[in-house]
């Protein structure tokens, strides 16, 4: 996990609690996703291997689309303060 935030955003994370792990059938595809609570330790995120990245609050998710396969962990995170805590 810290190696693909290192290549994505050039951060450095220190990977903490699983939050969710979960698996999701879409028509062409199986996934299995594991969500970890991470705290940044180096570096300022840039967007080297993605498209975007934003920093919102919990209230500000509701205004973007996500994949169907985050739904369950996007309810975690606007409900859960705890996994907002530095």
């Amino acid at each position: 996990m810290s190696r693909e935030l290192r290549e994505e955003l050039g951060i450095e994370v220190s990977v903490g609690t699983l939050i969710e792990s979960l698996t999701h059938a879409y028509p062409e595809k199986t996934v299995r996703l594991n969500f970890y609570q991470c705290k940044l330790l180096r570096g300022e995120p840039k967007c080297l291997g993605c498209a975007d990245f934003k920093w919102v609050c919990p209230e500000e998710l509701k205004n973007f689309q996500f994949p169907p396969a985050d739904e369950r962990l996007l309810g975690k995170l606007q409900t859960d303060s705890s996994l907002w805590q530095p």
